[in-house]
């Protein structure tokens, strides 16, 4: 069982800069495909970026690309998410998602942190 916990949400003004951290409570976590979900009041949860575990491969959504940067550091078990110039449409809970690397669907979420954008 893997266990995901998210750090980091808060209040920021537009413009300003966040950074999301989900610690990872598993054996070999090298070897999971790691992913940042967002949820918006009225909107369907949609993907955010990921990070592949073998090599580094990022993949971003296109409204957040330039803006975030998705990390990770293997020996902490830990993923990051750093968030610069937010916009208030970046208002969401974001959850942080795990799946085996040879897997296709994302099989354990965190409880997920609110991120509020102020204009």
């Amino acid at each position: 069982q893997v266990q995901l916990v998210e750090f980091g949400g808060g209040l920021v003004q537009a413009g300003g800069s966040l950074r999301l951290s989900c610690a990872a409570s598993v054996r070999t976590f090298s070897g999971y495909f790691m992913g940042w979900f967002r949820s918006a009041p009225g909107k369907e949860r949609e993907f955010v970026a990921s990070i592949r575990g073998s090599d580094g491969s990022t993949y971003y959504l296109d409204s957040v690309k330039g803006r975030f940067t998705i990390s990770r550091d293997n020996a902490k078990n830990t993923v990051y998410l750093q968030m610069n110039s937010l916009k208030p449409e970046d208002t969401a809970v974001y959850y942080c998602a795990a799946r085996p690397g040879n897997t296709v669907s994302y099989a354990y979420w965190g409880q997920g942190t609110q991120v509020t954008v102020s204009s």
